[in-house]
């Protein structure tokens, strides 16, 4: 079973993203959602702290090896600070992890040395699409084999830097399986929207659509090559990382409400000393910490290689899309009138936690 006590390097990592977070992050999120963009001095400084690099063998330029375990922890941390700066500083990750865990060897020195030995830049992932019945085990987006390479056709939604990226990581339905492909962002038939999405939260993340219209992509850029491979893992990981960013922002928008609870006097009494409120607080603790441990013990059975590690991974993510809406709505009401301005984040929050049922995709461990 996975130990409750972080290693000293893990312990390290989440120190450094707890001072980015909170030192950073947090500062510039209200700015950034207003003026729909985040600087990019923001971005490099959190890239600099080397969550993805830590996650890639020596022998790919990197430094260390990939830890679900460590990710979850990383991510819950730099989430607590704010949500869009999190998907925005590991969006290379939606490119690059996914080539470490299911690409070939090929694949893995022609790519994976470009993103990390450099600063940051935009390689990204398209995986979410427009429909209402949207499951990424029955893409819409389809790619065909013919003569000695493949035709990809579709559309993505909430693409993150896909104007700015060099190479995006497509997935398509292929024979009834999602697999994924390298797509050079020159490649013929691909366009990215002008417009970025109008979304309810996540406006300083610049999100677009991307159409695919016969698209030809190479055998040998299609992850493990010809053979194919595995997309369960790599959505188990998507699941891992959607259910790690939702404790981040609960864990927020939790102590934003209990500190002001526990500050803020109504007819002589503290708020919190009111028993109404003391019961939510209590309530929105409680399901914090039991996603926590189900995302944790998700993450270890992915690191571990357990055979149901899929499924845990999909109960973090569902669980984590629940709890952190009601955790944000809550907050929200414990704040009263306040909870409703923009003085206040949790407001902020709330939009934010309202979309985790669609985000699977902007962030992997």
């Amino acid at each position: 079973m996975y130990s409750f006590d972080p290693t000293e390097e893990q312990q390290m990592l989440v120190d450094a993203i707890n001072k980015y977070a909170l030192n950073n992050l947090r500062v510039a999120a209200r700015d950034a959602e207003e003026s729909r963009g985040l600087p990019a001095k923001l971005v490099s400084k959190g890239w600099e702290i080397g969550l993805l690099q830590a996650s890639i063998p020596e022998s790919y330029g990197g430094f260390g090896e990939r830890s679900a375990v460590t990710g979850a922890l990383a991510l819950e941390e730099m989430a607590f600070g704010d949500l869009a700066g999190t998907f925005a500083v590991l969006t290379p990750s939606l490119f690059a992890m996914p080539i470490l865990l299911v690409g070939t060897e090929q694949q893995k020195k022609e790519y994976l040395p470009n993103v990390i030995a450099s600063n940051w830049n935009a390689c990204t992932a398209a995986l979410t699409e427009y429909t209402f019945d949207f499951d990424p085990n029955e893409l819409k987006t389809t790619a065909a084999f013919k003569g000695d390479e493949y035709i990809l056709t579709g559309e993505k939604a909430f693409v993150p830097f896909a104007r700015d990226a060099k190479f995006i990581l497509v997935y398509a339905n292929l024979n009834g399986q999602t697999q994924g492909f390298i797509v050079p962002k020159d490649s013929l038939g691909l366009t990215v929207n002008d417009e970025r999405e109008k979304l309810m939260s996540l406006n300083a993340l610049p999100l677009y659509r991307v159409k695919l219209e016969n698209v030809k992509v190479p055998v040998s850029n299609r992850l493990d090559g010809a053979s194919g491979h595995d997309f369960e893992s790599i959505l188990a990981s998507m699941r891992v990382a959607n259910a790690a960013t939702a404790i981040g922002v609960a864990n927020a928008a939790f102590e934003y409400a209990r500190d002001y609870a526990k500050e803020r006097e109504v007819f002589g009494v503290k708020v919190a000393q009111k028993q109404a409120i003391a019961f939510m607080l209590a309530e929105m603790r409680t399901e914090i910490e039991a996603i926590r441990l189900l995302t944790w013990e998700a993450a270890w059975k992915l690191d571990t290689h357990k055979s149901d590690a899929c499924i845990e991974a999909y109960l973090a993510s569902t669980g984590a899309a629940d709890m952190v809406m009601m955790v944000t709505d809550r907050a929200v009401q414990i704040l009263g009138g306040h909870g409703y301005i923009r003085e206040h984040p949790v407001e902020m929050w709330m939009r934010n936690g309202r979309g985790f049922a669609m985000f699977t995709g902007l962030a992997i461990v």
